[in-house]
């Protein structure tokens, strides 16, 4: 796993686990929101590479 994937997988955990302690996610929409925070950073990642 790339340095960066292994960054973005934790940075989501963090938020999501956010998420649901305050009660803004549930099970029902856990998929969705992980897949939108996920590809939001992974994608703020790439941007801010600086070997593009």
């Amino acid at each position: 796993m790339k340095k960066e994937d292994e960054l973005a997988l934790k940075v989501t955990k963090e938020i999501v686990i956010k998420f649901i302690e305050v009660g803004r996610l549930t099970v029902n929409s856990f998929d969705e929101v992980w897949e939108n925070i996920y590809g939001s950073i992974t994608r703020s990642l790439k941007k801010n590479d600086p070997a593009d």
